[in-house]
């Protein structure tokens, strides 16, 4: 029998690979190379670290238990989105920064965003209905 079916057979009910798996990895690699440039006890946690990585990601590869990888990488993937969703939110802040200003309405505390230059204006906010004026 040829390796590769052998390797096929042993992988048959097995999990593999997946996004947590893949960033564990990425987060080895990373530790790896920190380790080249620090000594002492940082030296030995990145390295302890790094095996953690390792080791976890081959567990989670090899196992049989489907439902309960998918949860931790769904875990995983929730967090991811949410961190990135903060980040995507704040870069489209900064852009409307630039043609916008952003306020708060006094009464609900309601985002509102309001076209630049024009002087002081009277805003109203869409949810509450409340009047007041700024500066844009």
């Amino acid at each position: 029998m040829r390796l590769k079916e052998k390797l096929y057979r042993f992988m048959q009910g097995r999990y593999g690979s997946d996004e947590l798996n893949k960033a564990m990895l990425i987060a080895m690699v990373v530790c790896a190379v920190l380790t080249w440039f620090t000594g002492g006890i940082v030296d030995t946690i990145l390295s302890i670290a790094m095996w953690a990585f390792l080791i976890y990601s081959y567990v989670r590869m090899f196992s049989r238990n489907h439902s309960k990888r998918w949860a931790e990488n769904q875990k995983y993937l929730s967090f991811k989105n949410s961190i990135l969703g903060r980040i995507n939110r704040e870069k489209n802040y900064a852009n409307q920064r630039k043609t916008h200003r952003i306020y708060s309405c006094p009464g609900c505390k309601q985002k509102i965003r309001v076209p630049k230059g024009k002087g002081k204006i009277e805003i109203s906010c869409p949810k509450c209905r409340t009047k007041f004026i700024k500066k844009t």
